[in-house]
């Protein structure tokens, strides 16, 4: 079995420019804005093998609502957004998207048919692409406002662009997700079978590393005291609170941690293997 890694983090706003904005004043390098042919909007922050989605609601009407066997990517987010802006969906990298959902049945988790779409990119030079994917979903009733999948790329040399990853902030990687909980272990099954992988018992909690970034599920105070904030409103059910970059050891936001849209991002330095140089 091929273990997976953090493929990138979904992270809903009311106003895409406005997080652009703020996330370029922050330190990170943005990827122009792509629209989506099902009524979302993006703007990307590419790390290494890693990215976070910037997303927003760019035509409403092109929403497609959910069906018993189709997962509609946009119309979880705009429904996301009802309770306020945040990070709403964890997405690991994926081979083959089918295979996934296979998997994800074969291990009792509940999915659907498997989503395929292009959308139009721009690449540093100005010149205009097609990249494309296929995802790969499963949700659990536990968890309402959190979404997961696995998204397999078909233009990967067209996607991933060395312009757009490097960045003044000194952000290389993310380090761990926070998934906030009341009862963590209760949440243990679904992903474990999720990731297909096994967690590791934590005081607060339980963590699950993957080949690119910790899953870490924890309770309101311990993602309190982590993250120096607030936790996430987690009387519907879990919310992810927020994640960590990594950073280069020459960066001013080592050790440091900033509320970005109902999201709290920490920061931190990299660890550096012998012989290793980060800038």
């Amino acid at each position: 079995m091929t273990v997976k890694g953090i493929d990138h983090l979904v992270l809903c706003g009311w106003n895409l420019e406005k997080m652009r904005e703020k996330y370029s004043a922050v330190g990170f390098t943005l990827t122009p804005p792509a629209q989506h042919p099902f009524g979302t909007q993006n703007s990307l922050v590419q790390l290494d093998h890693v990215f976070l989605e910037l997303l927003g609601i760019g035509q409403a009407d092109n929403i497609p609502e959910h069906e018993p066997q189709r997962f509609s990517f946009a119309a979880f987010n705009r429904d996301f957004l009802e309770s306020g802006e945040g990070f709403s969906m964890l997405v690991l990298d994926s081979e083959d998207a089918r295979k996934d959902i296979a998997d994800f049945r074969d291990r009792g988790l509940h999915t659907f048919e498997p989503f395929d779409f292009t959308r139009r990119a721009k690449l540093p030079g100005g010149e205009e692409v097609v990249v494309g994917f296929s995802l790969a979903f499963a949700t659990s009733p536990q968890m309402p406002n959190c979404g997961f999948f696995c998204c397999q790329q078909h233009a990967p040399q067209y996607f991933w662009q060395k312009a757009y990853q490097t960045h003044r902030n000194g952000a290389l990687t993310v380090l761990d997700v926070a998934l906030v909980a009341v009862h963590p272990e209760s949440l243990r099954d679904f992903l474990e079978k999720f990731l297909g992988l096994s967690a590791e018992q934590a005081a607060t909690g339980f963590k699950i590393a993957t080949k690119r970034g910790d899953i870490s599920v924890i309770t309101p105070d311990a993602f309190a005291g982590a993250y120096n904030s607030a936790p996430p409103d987690t009387s519907r059910g879990a919310r992810f609170g927020g994640y960590t970059v990594g950073v280069g050891n020459s960066s001013a936001l080592r050790g440091t941690s900033i509320a970005l849209f109902g999201t709290t991002v920490r920061f931190e330095e990299v660890p550096v293997a012998a012989g290793e140089e980060r800038l």
